[in-house]
Parts: structure tokens; C-alpha cells; sequence
């Protein structure tokens, strides 16, 4: 294939991948972005196959037909409740492809000398360091987004000295091996780097808690998209380069914004809390209130509430997801809407456990996306609200954010439903939220707890809603 036409290709591939971040930053257009992001990987693909690669066409194709089944059973078995975890785990994968890429390259001998070469050993050095990090980091995030180990943070003795210490090895590591390297040996140095490397990754995942999880997926995106924009230096492809740049840079912006809205600094986040208080188990042990405090209320009272309300606002969480309750939510706003209930949706920016993740649920209900409202935009509009209705939610409508000072989440913004009239929590029980934290809200006298399965609840109150 022509230069010229894979160079044309790869630059409308890159200008596709730049509308699909641009499509993908409102819900609006959303789709869209999805549509621009496959046909520019499409292309790229296509490109890269016919116009780049010149043997082992069989091995390419195996490759890529056993990689298709996998990512198409995925996508029709995975669970939108399961999305994070799913992200996590594929981006352990780019991880692990940079590591392979990395050790491909470092064996090598394409006869290069002298300062090229300690500029292809330095490319190969850092794309393996990052690849590692994002391979056993995304590993340990996936883990824990499922429930396999504990969400709370494994806060060890001595773990900010111990990072700092990985992190001068690594340099060191770095030189010894650009030096081993151009004396035509060096591999050991690399291999102690990689299982460092490894080592750092999981230690800096489990040290962050529960509540800022989703800030740690997006900042693996961002790691992703670096270790992608290495390989596409030590290939020396230049899409590659361009993708993993524009992935690493919009997953850092991400993760900044995040930290912002929850009201965390970025580097004590990557840095298991460096420079905080370690207080997190012992905050979570503490009950908010009395469980005499608590106001029990049943699925007719909820709906007569609901019915005789102006002013509604439902706030959704990860509960909504895992009882798949979305489409029961919007029949019943449509049931109130009918009823001339004015109906608003309050998202807060981390509900869930990745970025976005009640945005797409309501989307996949079909909720209008102006009825949607962002957590700054809401908060405050609480005081005339009539009813909130959380439903499965718990840590980003917890009061102990502002009125306990030693909380783990002390500080992150939150919604603010107890000041509304009267505030309706769908729950199972009493059990604290991700974070581990018990939440004041549920003692509150102008909250109502409806205890139950999310779906079975909400069912509930739609059948009495359409009578």
C-alpha cells in the first residue's frame, strides 16, 4: 500500500478517535462518539493489516478472530452492573501487550549504536515500567470492583517510604540498564525493574479505599493510554502513539475533574492517601445513629408520598444497578409526570463505580436527558423538593462528608436530600456503603426507610402508582 495513503488513513483514523472523545463528553451526542471511535479503529485496523504488515497473516488473523469472540461474548454477557470491573480488566490487558511489545523490542538486535540505541532502550525501559504498573494495578482494581478482596484500603506500615523507594530503584534500575544494554547485556536489570514494577502496581491500588475506586479506573485509562502511546513509539507506529496519547491525556483530565468534584487531591489519591490521616477503619466502625432513630415506611405510603408531591428528585446508585431497576424507575417518572409531578434525576459525578455509570444506565432506560441533572446543579434545589427517592445509594448522600471531620470520605462533596421535606431510602438493610462508612442519613427524621430488594420495591410502587 502507498505511504501516502496510509498516512492520509492514519490521520483520518486519529481525527475519528478526536470526535469520539468529543462525542462521548455529552450524552447527547454520546452514540455518536461510539459510531466515530469503531469506524477510526476500524480503519486503523484495516490500514495496518493491508498496508503495514507484510507476514504471518495466518497468526495476525487467529489472533484477531479469537480476540472478536471474546470481546463479542463479553459484550453480550456482561452485566451494565458489571462494566467497571470489566473495564479494569481490559485495560490490564494494554498493560500486559506493552510489557510483551517492551521484551520484543528489548531482544531485538536491529544493529543500532550509540545514542539511538539508548534512546530505543530508554523508550522500551519506560514502556515496560508503565505496562507492568497498568497490568498488575488494573488486576488489583478488578478485584476489588468485584467484591474479591476487600474495598477498604490496605493502608501498610511505612507504605509512602516503601513507594519511594520502588521509585529510586526504578531509576537506577533504568540507568544499569541502559549501560548493560549498549554493552550488549542488561536484560536482569530489566527483569527486576518489571517484577518491581508489578510489585508497585497492586501495593498502589489496594492502599486507596472504597469511595474513590472510580477515580482509580479512570486514572488506569489514563495509565493505558500512556503504555499504548509507548508501544506505539518502540513499534514506531505513529497512530499508536497519537491514540495513546489522546486516551493517557483525557484519562488524567478525567481522573483531575473527579478528584475536584470529591473534593480529593490527585497525588494523595495515586498515592494511597499520602499525607492523610489514617483513619479510615476506625470511622467506619462508628454507628451514625440509633436504630431506634430509624423511620420504617412501606411500599404504599412511599407511592401515596410520591403521588402528593410537587417536587420529586431521584438520586440513583450502584443498588439501582445491581437490582436492574432503571426502566421500573422511569415508568414510575412517567406515571408522576402524568400526574403533573414535576420529576428530576440527581447524578453525582462518582455514583457507581466508574465515571458515567448512572448516566449510561438512565440513558438505557430511555430517561430524557433534560431531566438529568449533575450534583452541582441540584444541590441546591433540595430545600423545595417534596420527595427524594435514593435508590441504592448510599456513600454520595451520606452526611458524615460534612459533619464528620474524621470520616473517610470528610470533605467529598455529596447530594443533599436531607434538606428536602421528606427524603425515601430503597435499601436491603443497614449495611454501610463502598467506603465502609454508616451513613447519618438514614436517622434522620425526615427520612423513611423502605427496606427490600431496589426492582421489588420499585415494582411495588409503580403497581400502586397505576391503579
Amino acid at each position: 500500500m502507498n505511504t501516502g495513503v496510509i498516512t492520509a488513513s492514519y490521520i483520518g483514523a486519529g481525527a475519528l478517535f478526536i470526535l469520539a472523545l468529543s462525542g462521548l463528553s455529552h450524552q447527547e451526542s454520546a452514540r455518536r462518539g461510539n459510531l466515530y471511535g469503531m469506524l477510526g479503529m476500524g480503519l486503523a485496523l484495516l490500514v495496518t493489516i493491508f498496508g503495514i504488515v507484510s507476514d504471518n497473516y495466518f497468526v495476525l488473523l487467529l489472533g484477531m478472530a479469537a480476540g472478536g469472540a471474546i470481546g463479542w461474548y463479553l459484550a453480550k454477557r456482561v452485566q451494565m452492573t458489571q462494566m467497571p470491573e470489566l473495564v479494569a480488566i481490559l485495560h490490564s490487558l494494554v498493560g500486559l501487550a506493552a510489557v510483551f511489545v517492551g521484551y520484543a523490542n528489548a531482544l531485538e538486535h536491529s544493529g543500532i549504536s550509540g545514542v539511538e540505541k539508548n534512546i530505543h532502550d530508554i523508550e522500551t525501559y519506560v514502556g515496560i515500567l508503565i505496562g507492568a504498573v497498568t497490568f498488575t494495578g488494573s488486576v488489583a482494581a478488578y478485584l476489588k470492583l468485584s467484591a474479591k478482596i476487600s474495598g477498604r484500603p490496605l493502608q501498610l506500615p511505612g507504605r509512602h517510604l516503601f513507594n519511594a523507594s520502588l521509585g529510586v530503584l526504578a531509576i537506577i534500575f533504568g540507568i544499569l540498564f541502559v549501560q548493560g544494554s549498549a554493552a550488549g547485556d542488561g536484560l536482569g536489570w530489566l527483569v527486576l525493574m518489571t517484577l518491581m514494577a508489578l510489585v508497585f502496581g497492586v501495593h498502589m491500588v489496594v492502599a486507596i479505599g472504597g469511595a474513590d475506586m472510580p477515580v482509580v479506573v479512570s486514572m488506569l485509562n489514563s495509565y493505558s493510554g500512556w503504555a499504548a502511546a509507548a508501544m506505539g513509539f518502540m513499534l514506531g507506529n505513529d497512530l499508536l502513539i497519537v491514540v495513546g496519547a489522546l486516551v493517557g491525556s483525557s484519562g488524567a483530565i478525567l481522573s483531575y475533574i473527579m478528584c475536584k468534584a470529591m473534593n480529593r487531591k490527585f497525588i494523595n489519591v495515586i498515592l494511597g492517601g499520602f499525607g492523610s490521616a489514617t483513619t479510615a477503619g476506625g470511622s467506619a466502625a462508628v454507628t451514625a445513629g440509633d436504630v431506634g432513630d430509624i423511620n420504617p415506611i412501606e411500599a404504599d405510603e412511599a407511592a401515596q408520598l410520591l403521588e402528593n408531591a410537587r417536587e420529586v428528585m431521584i438520586l440513583p446508585g450502584y443498588g439501582m444497578a445491581v437490582a436492574q431497576a432503571q426502566h421500573a424507575v422511569f415508568e414510575i417518572t412517567k406515571k408522576l409526570r402524568e400526574k403533573g409531578v414535576n420529576v428530576r434525576f440527581g447524578i453525582h459525578p462518582v455514583a457507581g463505580r466508574m465515571p458515567g455509570h448512572m448516566n449510561v444506565l438512565l440513558a438505557e432506560a430511555r430517561v430524557p436527558y433534560d431531566i438529568v441533572y449533575e450534583m452541582d446543579e441540584i444541590n441546591p434545589e433540595f430545600p423545595e423538593v417534596d420527595v427524594s427517592l435514593v435508590i441504592g445509594a448510599n456513600d454520595i448522600v451520606n452526611p458524615a462528608a460534612q459533619e464528620v471531620p474524621d470520616s473517610p470520605i470528610a470533605g467529598m462533596p455529596v447530594l443533599q436530600p436531607w434538606k428536602g421535606t421528606t427524603t425515601i431510602v430503597l435499601k436491603r438493610g443497614m449495611s454501610a456503603g463502598y467506603a465502609g462508612v454508616d451513613n447519618p442519613l438514614f436517622y434522620k427524621e425526615n427520612t423513611r426507610m423502605l427496606f427490600g430488594d431496589a426492582k421489588a420495591s420499585v415494582d411495588a410502587v409503580l403497581k400502586l402508582l397505576s391503579q
